[in-house]
């Protein structure tokens, strides 16, 4: 393989991961309205913050073209302010006030 196909290729994947934190970063401020629940903690709250900042932020572990890092901080995001609402709401069933 020449030089091109290797650029192409390595061009393709730095687009897909952009895209790929982008998508992520829209589902981190769609979850935002959990934010409002005053029954988060504190320390999710927090974590959601920081990890739109490192997201938009120039300074990274790994250099901006493979946003790795950033998709890995936002899901731990994610993950952390879904599991936190879980926990204050409880879910359908039983018992459970809608």
């Amino acid at each position: 393989m020449d030089g091109k196909v290797w650029l192409t290729l390595g061009v393709i994947i730095a687009v897909g991961l952009a895209i790929t934190a982008a998508v992520l970063l829209a589902r981190v401020f769609a979850a935002r309205r959990l934010l409002l629940d005053a029954g988060i903690p504190l320390q999710d709250k927090a974590l959601f913050w920081v990890a739109v900042a490192y997201t938009v932020s120039p300074v990274d572990l790994i250099p901006d073209p493979v946003y790795l890092d950033d998709i890995g901080v936002l899901l731990v995001a994610l993950r952390a302010l879904h599991s936190a609402a879980g926990a204050v709401r409880p879910t359908k069933g039983p018992g459970a006030t809608v």
